[in-house]
């Protein structure tokens, strides 16, 4: 962090934005396992591993067409299924992996260390936001069950995390990019875009990110802050 990156954001951020997945809950730890168990179920058709790399192959050439989700994993599972086993495939098979997503969507919200405490430090001092992509539904279900939407000025529930993206949550908001810090754990959709708009993002990193997300950057900016604990920004902000 810039030696001024403290000063800057003690005078400057009313507007404090959260990603949701993996950053307020845990996310994607679920999708690993329900992939672990669909490479299972085409093991008679390829090893593990190849059927996860063609897995990913789908989700990369429909992310245009479905977006971020779980419905759109589900419709990825299925087209894999297809695909590898040249259209052999049971329909038991098939079956299985509607439920594997539905199984996804009826997941408990697990909420992550410190989340509670820091929400309610910074509640009353900050407009509070959630900035997440996602399927609308389920990210709807998911912050309904997590028993935080009190602590939120407004919820955004994006289709991608593009500067453009963030340009209309900012113009919705009426807040300039200097009075905007956003917190997540992809330096892909949570840092990056912000950066470009000259808005400030800190970095909290999760354990396990889904391939599309991580990125190599060693950033060197000054509106930019790694933080280790999501408790770590009461202290940063903690004389605003």
């Amino acid at each position: 962090m810039h030696l001024n990156t403290k000063v800057m954001i003690k005078n400057q951020i009313n507007v404090v934005a959260f990603d949701a997945d993996d950053t307020l809950w845990v996310n994607e730890l679920y999708f690993q396992e329900a992939e672990h168990y669909f490479c299972q179920l085409l093991e008679d058709y390829l090893p593990q591993h190849a059927v996860s790399q063609e897995l990913f192959k789908t989700e990369m050439k429909n992310l245009p067409l479905y977006g971020y989700g779980v419905k759109g994993f589900m419709l990825c599972m299925v087209e894999t299924i297809s695909r590898i086993s040249e259209g052999t495939a049971s329909f038991s098979l098939v079956n299985r992996a509607i439920e594997l997503g539905q199984e996804l969507l009826q997941k408990p919200v697990e909420l992550l260390d410190g989340v509670t405490e820091v929400l309610e430090s910074l509640k009353g001092n900050f407009r509070l936001v959630v900035a997440t992509k996602g399927d609308l539904l389920d990210q709807e279900r998911k912050l309904k069950k997590s028993g935080l939407q009190d602590y939120f000025h407004h919820i955004e529930i994006m289709s991608d995390k593009q500067p453009q993206d963030y340009q209309k949550l900012l113009k919705h908001l009426d807040c300039k990019p200097e009075n905007f810090l956003m917190i997540g754990n992809s330096i892909k959709s949570d840092i990056l875009p912000v950066l470009e708009l000259r808005g400030f993002a800190a970095h909290i990193p999760y354990h396990t990110t889904w391939a599309h997300e991580q990125v190599e950057s060693n950033l060197d900016h000054p509106n930019f802050i790694q933080l280790e604990y999501l408790n770590q920004l009461c202290t940063l902000l903690r004389e605003v």
